[in-house]
C-alpha cells in the first residue's frame, strides 16, 4: 500500500532515469489492473507542510488520461501540467521550472495521447474563439506531418493524426528546451530528463517517443 508520501531526502536521491522507469512501472501496473492501494489520509496528513514530487507531467485535458491514475501515482508524487494539446506556453513554462529548479522534480514528462480532440482540430484548421489562437501551437506539428504521411492532411487520415501526436509532442519538447534556458542547463548537466510519450486510449498504455 502507498502509505508514505516522498520526503525531501527520498526525492533528492531519485535519478532521472529511476523517475521515469518508476512511472512507467505504475503505468504497466494500471494496464494490468494491479494499481497500488492508497492511504489518501496518511499522504494528505504528510503533505500537508511540503511537497517533493518527483516528475512533473504536461498532459493534455482530455478527461479519458488522468495522469495520476494511468501512471499509478499518489498525492504527493507528481506534479501535473494541463492544456489541450499539451503545448508549452509562457505560463507552462514557468510551472515546469518551478517543478524542477524550485521544487527539485527529475522528470518532464510531455504526454501526448491517440486520438486527441486538439490536435484534430489543428489538422483541421478549426477556428473558433479563443480555441484559434491555441491551436496555433500545435500547427508546426501539423505542416511537420504534411510533409511525412501521404493521403489528406486532415482528421479523416488516422496515420496524419497519429503522426501529429507524435511530432506535437515532439516539436513541444524541442521548444521547451529552446525557451527555457534553466530547463536546457538543468538537462545538460544530468540533473533532468526532458522525454515524450503517447497514450493509447484503447491499451491505457503509454508509448515512450
Amino acid at each position: 500500500m502507498k502509505n508514505i508520501a516522498i520526503t525531501k531526502d527520498v526525492q533528492s536521491a531519485l535519478t532521472p532515469d529511476s523517475v521515469l522507469q518508476d512511472l512507467l512501472q505504475g503505468n504497466n501496473r494500471f494496464v494490468s489492473g494491479s494499481s497500488q492501494a492508497t492511504d489518501n489520509s496518511a499522504l494528505i496528513n504528510q503533505t500537508t507542510g511540503g511537497q517533493y514530487p518527483k516528475a512533473v507531467v504536461l498532459s493534455c485535458i482530455d478527461s479519458r488520461v488522468p495522469v495520476e491514475t494511468v501512471l499509478d501515482q499518489a498525492i504527493g508524487d507528481i506534479f501535473v501540467a494541463r492544456v489541450a494539446g499539451n503545448f508549452e506556453n509562457v505560463d507552462i513554462l514557468g510551472s515546469l521550472e518551478y517543478s524542477c529548479n524550485v521544487a527539485g522534480s527529475k522528470l518532464i514528462l510531455v504526454l501526448g495521447h491517440e486520438s486527441c480532440g486538439a490536435v484534430k482540430a489543428a489538422c483541421d484548421g478549426v477556428e473558433l474563439g479563443n480555441i484559434t489562437a491555441m491551436l496555433d501551437n500545435i500547427m508546426p506539428a501539423v505542416r511537420k506531418s504534411a510533409d511525412e504521411v501521404d493521403g489528406e492532411a486532415n482528421s479523416s487520415n488516422k496515420e496524419f493524426v497519429a503522426k501529429t501526436v507524435e511530432n506535437n509532442v515532439r516539436l513541444t519538447i524541442d521548444r521547451i528546451r529552446e525557451k527555457s534556458k534553466i530547463l536546457q542547463e538543468m538537462e545538460d548537466n544530468g540533473e533532468i530528463k526532458i522525454v515524450g510519450g503517447v497514450y493509447n486510449l484503447h491499451t491505457g498504455k503509454v508509448d515512450m517517443l
